[in-house]
Formats: structure tokens, C-alpha cells, sequence
């Protein structure tokens, strides 16, 4: 499996921005599709964004418009660019590699890294 390393987390007032980085412990360009998760206190784990191998991105409703996800090859990193953020937008957020020929192992998971917006 891919191993993920999330960093860039932290305590922010509402309106203002983070980036969120996901190093993987492999070619980034190898994987089918890099997702970014979010975990709110109490709810369940939803999609916030996605980059696919060829770069087609798509993203929750809820984040459109504010948050961007991009990647650096060269680095094997995944970012989350996070503008206008929100009191509603506090959760652990987790990097995800998805890789359906891994069967089983097809998604690897980071250990998450947290994100607190203050009102």
C-alpha cells in the first residue's frame, strides 16, 4: 500500500485560508485517483476532492469555489488549497490513494491531520 504523510493543519479564523499537503511514498502519477477527505466532529467521513492520474479534479458542493486540490509531481505531493474557510469546515481531514488493481489494498489512507475554524 501507498503510504501517505498529511501535514498542514491547524486553527484558523473563520475567513481565512490553509494548505493542506499529502506526501505519498510513491510516483503520484501511478495512482488512479488522489482523494481528500473530511471527518466533522460526530459525522460520518465525506469526499471534499479529487485528482485523477490524467488531473481532472472534482470537488464536494459544500468546497466549490473555495478549496483547490493540485498536485506537484516532482514531490509526490497532493495539496488542498483551503480559502474562505468556515466554522462548518472544522474536521480531521484525511489524503486518500485509490488504486482498484490493488484489489483489497485499493485504498490507502494518511493518518489525517486536523483543521479547527474559529467563528
Amino acid at each position: 500500500q501507498v503510504q501517505l504523510v498529511e501535514s498542514g493543519g491547524g486553527l484558523v479564523q473563520s475567513g481565512g485560508s490553509l494548505r493542506l499537503s499529502c506526501v505519498a511514498s510513491e510516483n503520484i502519477f501511478s495512482i488512479n485517483v488522489m482523494h481528500w477527505y473530511r471527518q466533522p466532529p460526530g459525522k460520518e467521513r465525506e469526499l471534499v476532492a479529487a485528482i485523477t492520474s490524467g488531473g481532472r479534479t472534482n470537488y464536494a458542493d459544500s468546497v466549490k469555489g473555495r478549496f483547490t486540490i493540485s498536485r506537484e509531481g516532482a514531490k509526490n505531493t497532493v495539496y488542498l488549497q483551503m480559502n474562505s474557510l468556515k466554522p462548518e469546515d472544522t474536521a480531521v481531514y484525511y489524503c486518500n490513494a485509490f488504486r482498484p488493481s490493488m484489489g483489497q489494498f485499493a485504498n490507502s489512507w494518511g493518518q489525517g491531520t486536523q483543521v479547527t475554524v474559529s467563528s
